[in-house]
């Protein structure tokens, strides 16, 4: 990893520990955490459904590009990104300059088990074929995730201390 400033930042699709992980992480490794999407709520005072039903999932991805410049600003962070972040270019170049990117990739089947009783994920809540959308999402997004990663773990049936040894090991090579 490039220097002891560089952000970590976790991407990955929805359900797959990105909050989960950088929490714990960031913990153990004294660093501070930021949740983009909890930043977004932060700073406009409301919930990322309410600002997908005004200003659609096209004004969501603004502010998701603007959060993330902001907290690139910041370094010798972890920071857990939406499961969108990657859709835009602009995105996928800041993540890929002087951050360690971490891909945390799961199973269909476990996103599937992981977001089944949530109620705060817009793009889930549009259909009630839940898998069908998840499929698409990771399908679509893929090919994005791996562009911008230095390292892809695979969260499947791993506790949460396994996938941040996993990490650190990687970070401190």
């Amino acid at each position: 990893m490039s220097g002891n400033s560089s952000n970590i930042v976790l991407v990955g699709p929805m359900g797959s520990g990105k909050t989960s992980v950088g929490r714990r992480l960031a913990c153990s490794l004294k660093r501070d955490f930021f949740d983009s999407d909890f930043e977004i709520v932060a700073r406009t005072g409301v919930a990322i459904e309410h600002i997908f039903d005004v200003e659609g999932e096209q004004g969501f991805r603004k502010r998701e590009t603007q959060m993330l410049a902001d907290l690139c600003e910041i370094k010798n962070i972890i920071i857990a990104t939406g499961g969108g972040i990657v859709i835009n270019l602009k995105n996928r170049e800041m993540l890929k300059h002087d951050n360690f990117v971490v891909y945390l990739s799961s199973t269909i089947e476990q996103l599937l088990k992981r977001t089944i009783n949530s109620k705060s994920r817009p793009l889930l809540e549009q259909s009630s074929n839940r898998e069908k959308i998840i499929r698409d999402l990771v399908s679509k997004r893929e090919s994005l995730y791996q562009e911008v990663a230095d390292v892809v773990i695979d969260t499947t049936d791993k506790k949460l201390y396994v996938i941040i040894n996993e990490i650190k090991k990687v970070v401190s090579a």
